[in-house]
């Protein structure tokens, strides 16, 4: 009786070691990789808004750069330092979605199966690449999906706050997260969780969600909630760039690990037929559903199947269990494999395994995030080298103004080095912090057409090249080759401030 208890003690303990040792797996690689190539145009965004904190950003809530601005004080402008909070998110997911099997009745087998089919999938695999608010957001629906788990078996109403602290978060670091909240609702609504809405708990926890989201919204509300303009803007953009074909095809090629496809929808219709459980399956369906026919991009609901794969995983084990041992060691030699085989190609695609040589050249010629990191170096370079090249009287007065969001981060954070001044930027929320005061009369303009700078600058002419010594085709190297040297712009200072605001 001692043993069996001892054994029964121990299982929970080694599920929970196997859980930990893929979780980090995982993080060792991204920590020995993450060093290579440089920072993404998004992460010196990130990494700009740091050191300007503020209980909201034009282009996302406060949470992530509040976020990285720790980092910068723990670590310096260290990129595997700056990465780690995202590579810990992406850790905590692959063992949270172990748990979420637990927790629905699965074994060993089940939680190390649905772990290692979101560690070997694309989209966690990149959060953990690159320091992006989706590596958090992708977190905080993972637990809200666990935390529903809880709920609906222990019966305990006192889940809603956990569920309504997580909401809260996540508002305070994706605002896409109302989708995933409009699921829960429906879910509630649409099953037998629905009881639930007669208790206290329940709107407990949405009071806090809503507390927790306060000041970002009185934020919003001072801004005449500039954040759903820019949020318009890139819904457009991306529509029009074809950025939002392929939703469907992109759930089983990006989302998921392909050879994993089975599991979760196993788990979606496991769901759909569990009266306890089947909440969740509307917490997936009302999300894909929205996103389906508002054009949404394929990612947004990657953070949906942990939950799904949990469940398939679960109802996966019993069913192999079933069978006669040659036919389970066969059914679990081909899915291991597959799925180890397209974790392969997804590693290769995604992460920087080589400085340089045929795998370096592999994910560059395919993967456009990784060719973004390519050349902020050399960009700060050239722009310092114009500025010396300058007579002493315009150097005195000289500024850099920039066209996006990547050029502005490069400036401020690698320009100090060579004692450039901040940039100027009328993008997102750098335009909300202005122009310096007074406006310099000599502008470095980078990022700006030949076309554009003419009609919108005073005597410009060409003074150096943006690129990159690899040879790298990346936005900068394509599409703002060259860089200028101008007067001042051709309105006021205040008109032209006004006139070319922009989002991106």
């Amino acid at each position: 009786m001692d043993k069996n208890s001892d054994a029964l003690h121990a299982r929970p303990k080694a599920e929970t070691l196997l859980l930990l040792a893929i979780a980090a797996a995982v993080t060792l690689i991204h920590l020995l990789t993450n060093s290579r190539y440089g920072f993404h145009r998004d992460e010196l965004q990130f990494l700009s808004d740091a050191r300007h904190l503020d209980w909201g950003f034009v282009a996302y809530p406060p949470l992530t750069p509040f976020v990285e601005r720790i980092s910068l004080e723990l670590f310096g402008l260290s990129m595997v330092g700056l990465r780690l909070f995202s590579v810990v998110a992406q850790a905590a997911a692959i063992v949270v979605t172990g748990l979420m099997a637990r927790e629905l009745g699965g074994g060993r087998l089940a939680q190390g199966t649905a772990a290692l089919a979101v560690a070997l999938s694309p989209l966690p695999l990149f959060e953990g690449t690159e320091f992006q608010y989706t590596s958090f957001d992708y977190l905080w629906w993972v637990l809200i999906a666990y935390f529903a788990i809880r709920l609906l078996r222990s019966e305990n109403p006192r889940w809603w706050l956990a569920i309504g602290a997580t909401v809260g978060v996540g508002l305070l670091t994706k605002y896409s997260i109302i989708f995933f909240i409009a699921g829960i609702l429906g879910g509630v609504a649409l099953s037998r969780a629905r009881r639930f809405v007669l208790g206290g708990w329940f709107w407990a926890g949405i009071a806090l969600a809503l507390v927790i989201f306060l000041p970002n919204f009185i934020w919003l509300a001072r801004h005449d909630f500039i954040s759903y303009q820019f949020l318009q803007h890139i819904h457009v953009r991306d529509m029009g760039e074809g950025r939002a074909e392929g939703f469907l095809t992109g759930q089983f090629w990006i989302c998921v690990n392909l050879f994993a496809a089975p599991l979760w929808l196993a788990g979606l219709i496991a769901f759909l037929r569990d009266s306890r459980y089947r909440m969740l399956a509307w917490m997936y369906m009302i999300p894909l559903t929205i996103f389906f026919f508002s054009k949404g991009r394929h990612y947004y609901m990657a953070a949906a199947y942990p939950m799904l794969l949990a469940m398939g995983a679960a109802v996966g084990e019993r069913w192999v269990i079933s069978l006669p041992r040659l036919g389970r060691r066969t059914v679990e030699a081909v899915f291991f494999t597959g799925l180890a085989a397209c974790g392969a190609y997804i590693f290769a695609l995604i992460l920087p395994l080589q400085p340089a040589g045929p795998l370096r050249d592999f994910a560059l010629q395919r993967n456009g995030d990784l060719r973004e990191e390519i050349g902020w170096p050399e960009l700060v370079r050239t722009v310092a080298g114009i500025r010396d090249s300058l007579p002493p009287e315009q150097q005195s007065s000289v500024g850099v103004l920039v066209g996006n969001y990547g050029e502005q981060g490069a400036i401020e954070m690698l320009g100090p080095a060579y004692h450039l001044p901040a940039p100027i930027s009328l993008t997102n929320s750098a335009w909300l912090r202005g122009y310096p005061t007074p406006p310099p009369t000599t502008l470095i303009v980078v990022g700006v057409s030949r076309e554009d700078v003419d009609k919108i600058f005073t005597g410009c002419r060409l003074a150096g090249h943006n690129g990159n010594s690899e040879g790298v085709k990346n936005e900068e190297s394509q599409y703002h080759p060259d860089i200028f040297v101008c007067g001042g712009p051709r309105l006021p200072w205040p008109d032209f401030w006004k006139k070319y605001q922009s989002f991106g």
